[in-house]
């Protein structure tokens, strides 16, 4: 089955080397330069993932992106972009994305990427229903979902998959490297950065329970730490 890449970029030069690409390697594609007109090929083009940009004519990346998640919950979005600040990063995850490339990349790096997220929607959907207890709450894995005792909270496959490794070795070091390196495959400052983001998102998600601290160890990594667990 060919995947559908809908590819949003308004450079008109990088938009068709990348979209020429990406169907020389086996991809339906669909490129899409106004901001105004995504939502209208999405709905007509039905992709299996999105690539978008940030800086859009008429309509930006992040609202693009909220309005995506509204109608396709599942659908994953790579945000690919020039930005790079922490602000940046937590505001495009907020929207949304479920992965983030700087520019200038490889088209090797967003094939990589565009792989990885497709596995991981199809391992939430072919798999099992895994819900585990921490301290007030209930993370469900197959759903991507933490809920508290007053809320539930919607999980990004790079803070699924961060959580989870933290949840397996609870009360114990965990490297920051072996994250990283786990995660995003390389501890490159970016990676890092980024890291830092889903770190101290974690810690507001899991303000309700007193008895659940996620510690940083300067220069080692973090220490998950759950009081009372068995």
């Amino acid at each position: 089955m060919i995947t559908k890449v809908l590819y949003v970029e308004d450079e008109p030069f990088l938009g068709k080397i990348v979209n020429e690409t990406l169907v020389q390697q086996g991809f339906e594609t669909m490129l899409v330069a106004d901001g105004a007109l995504v939502l209208s090929q999405l709905d007509a083009f039905r992709p299996d993932i999105c690539v978008l940009d940030i800086m859009l004519p008429n309509v930006d990346g992040y609202s693009i992106c909220v309005e995506i998640r509204k109608r396709y919950p599942n659908l994953p979005v790579i945000f690919l972009t020039a930005r790079c600040e922490t602000a940046d990063l937590v505001k495009g995850f907020e929207s949304g994305g479920t992965d983030y490339i700087r520019k200038p990349f490889s088209i090797e790096e967003l094939i990589v990427r565009i792989n990885n997220q497709l596995n991981l929607v199809n391992s939430r959907q072919n798999g099992y229903s895994t819900e585990t207890a921490i301290g007030r709450y209930i993370l469900n894995q197959t759903r991507y979902e933490l809920k508290s005792p007053t809320a539930s909270y919607k999980l990004s496959s790079r803070e699924m998959e961060l959580l989870a490794m933290l949840v397996e070795t609870p009360n114990r070091v965990v490297e920051r490297k072996t994250l990283l390196l786990k995660i995003w495959g390389d501890d490159s400052y970016f990676n890092s950065r980024t890291l830092d983001v889903y770190t101290r998102k974690l810690r507001t998600l899991f303000a309700e329970d007193p008895d659940i601290e996620l510690v940083t160890l300067k220069g080692k990594g973090y220490l998950f730490l759950v009081k009372n667990h068995n």
